[in-house]
Protein backbone atom coordinates (compact mmCIF):
# COMPACT_ATOMS: atom_id res chain seq x y z
CA UNK A 1 0.00 0.00 0.00
CA UNK A 2 2.88 2.62 0.46
CA UNK A 3 4.31 1.89 -2.44
CA UNK A 4 1.20 2.11 -4.33
CA UNK A 5 0.38 5.96 -2.56
CA UNK A 6 4.26 6.85 -2.90
CA UNK A 7 3.57 6.46 -6.72
CA UNK A 8 0.67 8.26 -6.88
CA UNK A 9 2.14 10.95 -4.86
CA UNK A 10 4.75 11.35 -7.35
CA UNK A 11 2.74 11.26 -10.48
CA UNK A 12 0.45 14.34 -9.06
CA UNK A 13 4.04 15.94 -8.36
CA UNK A 14 4.45 15.39 -12.02
CA UNK A 15 1.68 16.70 -13.60
CA UNK A 16 1.38 19.56 -11.25
CA UNK A 17 5.10 20.99 -12.36
CA UNK A 18 4.11 20.18 -16.03
CA UNK A 19 5.07 22.91 -18.27
CA UNK A 20 2.97 24.33 -21.35
CA UNK A 21 4.05 21.25 -23.40
CA UNK A 22 2.45 18.68 -21.42
CA UNK A 23 -1.09 17.66 -22.28
CA UNK A 24 -4.05 15.99 -20.41
CA UNK A 25 -3.54 12.37 -19.98
CA UNK A 26 -6.23 10.81 -21.48
CA UNK A 27 -7.10 8.62 -18.28
CA UNK A 28 -5.49 11.09 -15.83
CA UNK A 29 -4.42 9.75 -12.40
CA UNK A 30 -6.06 11.92 -9.60
CA UNK A 31 -6.00 10.88 -6.13
CA UNK A 32 -8.44 14.05 -5.36
CA UNK A 33 -6.31 15.97 -2.57
CA UNK A 34 -3.53 15.10 -0.77
CA UNK A 35 -1.72 16.54 2.21
CA UNK A 36 2.30 17.45 1.90
CA UNK A 37 4.45 19.74 4.33
CA UNK A 38 4.81 22.55 3.38
CA UNK A 39 6.99 24.17 6.70
CA UNK A 40 6.64 25.81 10.23
CA UNK A 41 5.85 29.29 11.29
CA UNK A 42 6.74 29.67 14.72
CA UNK A 43 6.55 26.32 15.49
CA UNK A 44 3.36 25.92 13.87
CA UNK A 45 3.15 23.05 11.21
CA UNK A 46 1.76 24.59 7.96
CA UNK A 47 0.56 22.36 4.78
CA UNK A 48 -0.19 22.13 1.25
CA UNK A 49 -3.36 20.85 0.06
CA UNK A 50 -3.13 19.27 -3.55
CA UNK A 51 -6.63 19.08 -5.03
CA UNK A 52 -7.57 17.59 -8.58
CA UNK A 53 -10.22 16.46 -10.83
CA UNK A 54 -11.29 14.29 -13.51
CA UNK A 55 -10.56 17.22 -16.10
CA UNK A 56 -6.89 17.12 -14.51
CA UNK A 57 -7.33 20.37 -13.25
CA UNK A 58 -4.81 21.14 -10.34
CA UNK A 59 -5.08 23.74 -7.14
CA UNK A 60 -2.67 23.90 -4.20
CA UNK A 61 -3.51 25.78 -1.15
CA UNK A 62 -1.22 26.00 1.64
CA UNK A 63 -3.06 26.80 5.10
CA UNK A 64 -0.70 30.18 5.83
CA UNK A 65 -2.72 32.67 4.84
CA UNK A 66 -5.25 30.30 2.81
CA UNK A 67 -2.88 31.16 -0.12
CA UNK A 68 -3.53 29.47 -3.64
CA UNK A 69 -0.30 28.53 -4.58
CA UNK A 70 -0.90 27.04 -7.92
CA UNK A 71 -3.19 26.96 -10.61
CA UNK A 72 -3.08 24.44 -13.54
CA UNK A 73 -5.70 24.45 -16.27
CA UNK A 74 -5.37 23.69 -19.95
CA UNK A 75 -5.09 25.71 -23.14
CA UNK A 76 -6.48 25.21 -26.48
CA UNK A 77 -4.17 22.69 -27.40
CA UNK A 78 -4.50 20.84 -24.16
CA UNK A 79 -1.38 22.15 -23.20
CA UNK A 80 -1.34 22.08 -18.76
CA UNK A 81 0.01 24.81 -17.33
CA UNK A 82 0.18 27.00 -13.84
CA UNK A 83 -1.82 30.28 -14.25
CA UNK A 84 -1.29 32.15 -11.01
CA UNK A 85 2.24 33.97 -9.36
CA UNK A 86 3.59 32.64 -6.06
CA UNK A 87 6.58 31.32 -4.65
CA UNK A 88 7.83 27.74 -4.97
CA UNK A 89 8.12 27.60 -0.98
CA UNK A 90 6.76 28.58 2.01
CA UNK A 91 9.83 30.84 2.84
CA UNK A 92 9.23 33.28 -0.39
CA UNK A 93 5.64 33.59 0.95
CA UNK A 94 7.09 34.81 4.18
CA UNK A 95 9.72 37.14 3.17
CA UNK A 96 8.38 39.05 0.61
CA UNK A 97 4.71 38.32 -0.76
CA UNK A 98 2.58 41.47 -2.03
CA UNK A 99 -0.45 39.26 -1.06
CA UNK A 100 -0.11 36.71 -3.94
CA UNK A 101 -2.84 34.35 -3.68
CA UNK A 102 -4.25 35.22 0.10
CA UNK A 103 -7.30 35.41 2.31
CA UNK A 104 -7.03 38.64 2.44
CA UNK A 105 -8.83 40.27 6.09
CA UNK A 106 -10.36 41.16 8.39
CA UNK A 107 -10.51 44.08 6.23
CA UNK A 108 -9.82 43.82 2.43
CA UNK A 109 -8.85 46.80 0.65
CA UNK A 110 -7.98 50.25 1.96
CA UNK A 111 -9.08 51.93 5.63
CA UNK A 112 -8.51 55.75 5.28
CA UNK A 113 -5.95 57.13 7.68
CA UNK A 114 -6.35 53.56 9.52
CA UNK A 115 -9.04 54.66 11.55
CA UNK A 116 -12.92 54.05 12.01
CA UNK A 117 -15.74 54.83 14.02
CA UNK A 118 -18.44 52.11 14.99
CA UNK A 119 -20.74 52.54 17.48
CA UNK A 120 -19.29 55.84 19.01
CA UNK A 121 -16.15 54.24 19.47
CA UNK A 122 -13.41 55.21 17.30
CA UNK A 123 -10.84 52.40 16.59
CA UNK A 124 -6.96 52.73 15.56
CA UNK A 125 -5.57 50.72 13.56
CA UNK A 126 -1.99 50.01 11.56
CA UNK A 127 -1.57 52.37 8.66
CA UNK A 128 0.84 49.72 6.65
CA UNK A 129 0.06 51.27 3.10
CA UNK A 130 0.67 55.02 4.52
CA UNK A 131 -1.35 57.19 5.15
CA UNK A 132 -4.05 54.17 4.84
CA UNK A 133 -4.52 50.94 6.37
CA UNK A 134 -4.60 47.98 3.79
CA UNK A 135 -5.74 44.62 3.87
CA UNK A 136 -5.99 44.03 7.38
CA UNK A 137 -2.81 45.47 8.61
CA UNK A 138 0.61 44.47 9.77
CA UNK A 139 -0.52 40.72 10.35
CA UNK A 140 -3.49 40.48 8.30
CA UNK A 141 -5.02 36.70 7.38
CA UNK A 142 -2.55 36.48 5.04
CA UNK A 143 -0.26 35.68 7.37
CA UNK A 144 -1.17 33.64 9.97
CA UNK A 145 -1.63 29.33 10.02
CA UNK A 146 -5.22 28.30 9.01
CA UNK A 147 -7.00 24.95 10.73
CA UNK A 148 -7.11 23.05 7.82
CA UNK A 149 -10.04 20.20 7.35
CA UNK A 150 -9.62 18.57 3.71
CA UNK A 151 -12.37 16.37 2.56
CA UNK A 152 -12.13 13.91 -0.18
CA UNK A 153 -14.89 13.70 -2.63
CA UNK A 154 -15.30 13.87 -6.85
CA UNK A 155 -15.62 17.74 -5.55
CA UNK A 156 -12.86 18.03 -3.32
CA UNK A 157 -12.96 20.86 -0.70
CA UNK A 158 -10.79 22.36 2.35
CA UNK A 159 -12.18 23.92 4.95
CA UNK A 160 -9.74 26.56 7.13
CA UNK A 161 -11.16 27.55 10.25
CA UNK A 162 -9.18 30.93 12.03
CA UNK A 163 -10.01 32.94 15.34
CA UNK A 164 -9.35 36.45 15.31
CA UNK A 165 -9.49 37.37 18.55
CA UNK A 166 -10.65 41.26 20.10
CA UNK A 167 -8.36 43.73 19.22
CA UNK A 168 -6.46 42.19 16.89
CA UNK A 169 -4.89 44.49 14.28
CA UNK A 170 -6.88 47.07 16.26
CA UNK A 171 -10.35 45.06 15.33
CA UNK A 172 -12.86 45.27 17.53
CA UNK A 173 -14.78 41.39 18.38
CA UNK A 174 -13.90 37.76 18.33
CA UNK A 175 -14.41 36.99 14.90
CA UNK A 176 -14.49 33.23 14.11
CA UNK A 177 -13.91 33.27 10.14
CA UNK A 178 -14.11 29.80 7.93
CA UNK A 179 -13.62 29.98 4.17
CA UNK A 180 -14.06 26.42 2.20
CA UNK A 181 -12.59 26.22 -0.83
CA UNK A 182 -13.59 23.24 -3.42
CA UNK A 183 -12.61 22.53 -6.76
CA UNK A 184 -15.93 21.45 -8.68
CA UNK A 185 -16.02 18.91 -11.35
CA UNK A 186 -16.62 21.94 -13.86
CA UNK A 187 -13.01 23.12 -13.22
CA UNK A 188 -14.49 25.92 -10.87
CA UNK A 189 -12.70 27.19 -7.40
CA UNK A 190 -15.47 28.11 -5.30
CA UNK A 191 -14.61 30.38 -2.04
CA UNK A 192 -17.46 30.17 0.25
CA UNK A 193 -16.59 32.50 3.11
CA UNK A 194 -18.15 32.91 6.73
CA UNK A 195 -18.28 34.61 9.91
CA UNK A 196 -19.60 35.29 13.45
CA UNK A 197 -18.43 38.16 15.93
CA UNK A 198 -19.34 38.49 20.03
CA UNK A 199 -18.96 42.25 19.53
CA UNK A 200 -19.46 44.39 16.78
CA UNK A 201 -17.38 44.94 14.10
CA UNK A 202 -16.08 45.45 10.18
CA UNK A 203 -15.25 42.69 7.84
CA UNK A 204 -14.59 42.56 4.00
CA UNK A 205 -12.99 39.33 3.12
CA UNK A 206 -11.64 38.55 -0.40
CA UNK A 207 -8.91 36.03 -1.89
CA UNK A 208 -5.94 38.45 -3.90
CA UNK A 209 -4.86 35.63 -6.58
CA UNK A 210 -2.33 36.89 -9.32
CA UNK A 211 -3.45 35.67 -12.58
CA UNK A 212 -1.80 35.62 -16.10
CA UNK A 213 -3.63 33.04 -17.86
CA UNK A 214 -0.67 33.21 -20.68
CA UNK A 215 1.34 32.01 -18.15
CA UNK A 216 4.35 34.37 -18.97
CA UNK A 217 5.41 38.04 -20.00
CA UNK A 218 2.62 40.96 -19.45
CA UNK A 219 -1.00 40.75 -18.75
CA UNK A 220 -1.70 43.54 -21.21
CA UNK A 221 -3.00 41.29 -24.17
CA UNK A 222 -5.75 39.71 -21.91
CA UNK A 223 -9.07 40.47 -23.21
CA UNK A 224 -10.95 41.55 -19.98
CA UNK A 225 -15.32 42.19 -19.40
CA UNK A 226 -16.71 43.64 -16.19
CA UNK A 227 -20.50 43.93 -15.72
CA UNK A 228 -20.27 47.21 -14.20
CA UNK A 229 -21.84 50.78 -14.61
CA UNK A 230 -20.09 52.45 -12.22
CA UNK A 231 -16.83 52.43 -10.61
CA UNK A 232 -15.25 54.01 -7.74
CA UNK A 233 -12.69 57.53 -8.17
CA UNK A 234 -10.28 57.33 -6.09
CA UNK A 235 -7.35 60.32 -4.54
CA UNK A 236 -4.30 60.00 -5.14
CA UNK A 237 -3.75 58.13 -1.61
CA UNK A 238 -6.20 55.23 -3.59
CA UNK A 239 -9.58 56.33 -0.95
CA UNK A 240 -12.55 56.96 -2.94
CA UNK A 241 -13.92 59.92 -3.06
CA UNK A 242 -16.65 59.23 -5.31
CA UNK A 243 -18.93 56.69 -7.68
CA UNK A 244 -19.02 58.00 -11.25
CA UNK A 245 -20.11 56.00 -14.59
CA UNK A 246 -18.05 54.33 -16.55
CA UNK A 247 -19.86 55.52 -19.99
CA UNK A 248 -17.04 57.69 -22.26
CA UNK A 249 -14.40 56.90 -19.66
CA UNK A 250 -11.50 54.15 -20.03
CA UNK A 251 -13.52 52.46 -17.16
CA UNK A 252 -15.33 50.94 -19.09
CA UNK A 253 -14.90 47.21 -19.77
CA UNK A 254 -18.63 46.23 -20.21
CA UNK A 255 -17.67 45.63 -23.70
CA UNK A 256 -14.55 43.05 -23.65
CA UNK A 257 -10.90 45.43 -24.25
CA UNK A 258 -7.25 44.24 -23.96
CA UNK A 259 -6.03 45.12 -20.91
CA UNK A 260 -3.24 47.16 -21.64
CA UNK A 261 -5.66 49.41 -24.49
CA UNK A 262 -5.83 52.16 -21.81
CA UNK A 263 -3.84 52.03 -19.37
CA UNK A 264 -1.10 54.30 -20.25
CA UNK A 265 -3.04 57.06 -20.44
CA UNK A 266 -0.87 59.10 -17.92
CA UNK A 267 -2.96 62.19 -18.42
CA UNK A 268 -6.00 60.47 -16.80
CA UNK A 269 -5.68 61.65 -13.40
CA UNK A 270 -7.28 58.50 -12.09
CA UNK A 271 -5.10 56.33 -13.77
CA UNK A 272 -2.19 58.45 -12.20
CA UNK A 273 -3.34 57.61 -8.85
CA UNK A 274 -3.27 53.93 -8.95
CA UNK A 275 -0.34 53.89 -11.58
CA UNK A 276 -2.75 51.90 -13.64
CA UNK A 277 -6.05 50.15 -12.61
CA UNK A 278 -6.49 49.78 -9.17
CA UNK A 279 -9.92 50.65 -8.82
CA UNK A 280 -13.77 49.15 -7.46
CA UNK A 281 -16.17 48.36 -9.94
CA UNK A 282 -19.69 48.75 -8.38
CA UNK A 283 -21.76 45.33 -9.93
CA UNK A 284 -25.34 45.76 -10.65
CA UNK A 285 -27.18 43.48 -8.52
CA UNK A 286 -26.20 42.61 -4.92
CA UNK A 287 -26.21 39.21 -2.42
CA UNK A 288 -26.98 37.30 -5.89
CA UNK A 289 -24.44 35.16 -7.46
CA UNK A 290 -23.77 37.15 -10.89
CA UNK A 291 -21.00 37.02 -13.36
CA UNK A 292 -19.12 40.02 -12.66
CA UNK A 293 -15.95 39.72 -15.15
CA UNK A 294 -14.27 37.42 -18.04
CA UNK A 295 -11.25 37.31 -19.08
CA UNK A 296 -9.82 35.75 -21.99
CA UNK A 297 -6.11 35.52 -22.94
CA UNK A 298 -6.36 34.92 -26.72
CA UNK A 299 -2.80 32.57 -27.76
CA UNK A 300 -3.71 30.03 -24.90
CA UNK A 301 -7.46 29.71 -25.56
CA UNK A 302 -7.62 29.68 -21.59
CA UNK A 303 -10.72 31.97 -20.26
CA UNK A 304 -11.56 33.07 -16.62
CA UNK A 305 -14.85 33.94 -15.18
CA UNK A 306 -15.79 35.62 -12.03
CA UNK A 307 -19.00 34.92 -10.45
CA UNK A 308 -19.59 36.97 -6.85
CA UNK A 309 -22.45 37.39 -4.48
CA UNK A 310 -20.29 40.60 -3.47
CA UNK A 311 -21.52 44.47 -4.77
CA UNK A 312 -18.19 45.22 -6.44
CA UNK A 313 -14.78 43.73 -7.13
CA UNK A 314 -11.30 45.50 -7.76
CA UNK A 315 -9.31 45.01 -10.97
CA UNK A 316 -5.40 45.58 -10.35
CA UNK A 317 -3.49 45.27 -13.10
CA UNK A 318 0.01 44.50 -11.08
CA UNK A 319 0.87 48.05 -11.24
CA UNK A 320 3.23 47.76 -8.37
CA UNK A 321 5.17 44.56 -9.58
CA UNK A 322 8.65 45.92 -10.27
CA UNK A 323 11.19 43.32 -11.25
CA UNK A 324 12.65 43.02 -7.17
CA UNK A 325 10.24 39.47 -6.82
CA UNK A 326 11.49 36.43 -7.65
CA UNK A 327 8.67 33.83 -7.89
CA UNK A 328 8.24 30.49 -9.20
CA UNK A 329 10.85 28.59 -11.55
CA UNK A 330 13.09 32.02 -10.99
CA UNK A 331 10.54 33.90 -12.45
CA UNK A 332 11.02 37.79 -11.87
CA UNK A 333 7.65 39.77 -11.47
CA UNK A 334 7.89 42.61 -13.74
CA UNK A 335 5.02 45.70 -13.90
CA UNK A 336 1.93 43.45 -14.99
CA UNK A 337 3.20 40.17 -15.11
CA UNK A 338 -0.44 39.34 -13.45
CA UNK A 339 -3.84 40.56 -12.56
CA UNK A 340 -6.06 40.26 -9.52
CA UNK A 341 -9.81 40.60 -9.73
CA UNK A 342 -10.50 40.60 -6.04
CA UNK A 343 -14.68 40.58 -5.02
CA UNK A 344 -15.26 42.55 -2.11
CA UNK A 345 -17.68 45.44 -0.70
CA UNK A 346 -15.92 49.22 -1.10
CA UNK A 347 -12.78 50.24 -0.06
CA UNK A 348 -12.93 52.55 3.02
CA UNK A 349 -16.43 51.56 3.45
CA UNK A 350 -16.53 52.00 7.13
CA UNK A 351 -15.46 55.95 6.82
CA UNK A 352 -18.70 56.48 3.57
CA UNK A 353 -22.31 56.33 5.30
CA UNK A 354 -23.31 55.56 1.38
CA UNK A 355 -21.45 52.36 0.36
CA UNK A 356 -23.12 49.50 1.21
CA UNK A 357 -22.57 48.73 5.50
CA UNK A 358 -19.54 46.05 5.98
CA UNK A 359 -20.63 45.79 9.88
CA UNK A 360 -21.15 42.59 11.27
CA UNK A 361 -23.32 42.53 14.69
CA UNK A 362 -23.04 39.72 16.66
CA UNK A 363 -26.50 38.60 15.93
CA UNK A 364 -25.67 38.23 12.33
CA UNK A 365 -23.26 36.03 9.86
CA UNK A 366 -20.98 37.38 7.46
CA UNK A 367 -21.55 34.95 4.27
CA UNK A 368 -20.37 35.47 1.04
CA UNK A 369 -19.07 33.38 -2.41
CA UNK A 370 -16.96 33.97 -5.35
CA UNK A 371 -16.05 31.09 -8.13
CA UNK A 372 -13.15 31.07 -10.44
CA UNK A 373 -14.19 29.17 -13.28
CA UNK A 374 -11.41 28.01 -15.89
CA UNK A 375 -12.38 26.92 -19.59
CA UNK A 376 -11.48 27.25 -23.01
CA UNK A 377 -12.52 28.99 -25.69
CA UNK A 378 -11.59 27.72 -29.12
Amino acid sequence: MQIRLTFLATVLSMVACQNATKKIPENPTFIHIQTSDFGQVNGQVVKLFTMNNKNGMIVKITNYGGIITSVVVPSREGNMADVVLGYDNLAGYQAASPYFGAIVGRYGNRIAKGKFTLHDQTYTLATNNAPNHLHGGLKGFDKVVWQASPQEGEEPSLKLNYLSKDGEEGYPGNLNVEVVYTLTKDNEIKISYTATTDKATVINLSNHTYFNLATKGDVLGHLLNINADSYVEIDKTLIPKAIAKVDSTIFDFRKAKTIGQDINQTNNEQIKFGIGYDHCWVLSSKDVLKLAATVNEPTTGRKLEVFTTEPAIQFYSGNFLDGSITGKNATKYNQRTGFCLETEHYPDAPNQPSFPSTVLEPNQTYNTTTIYKFSVQK
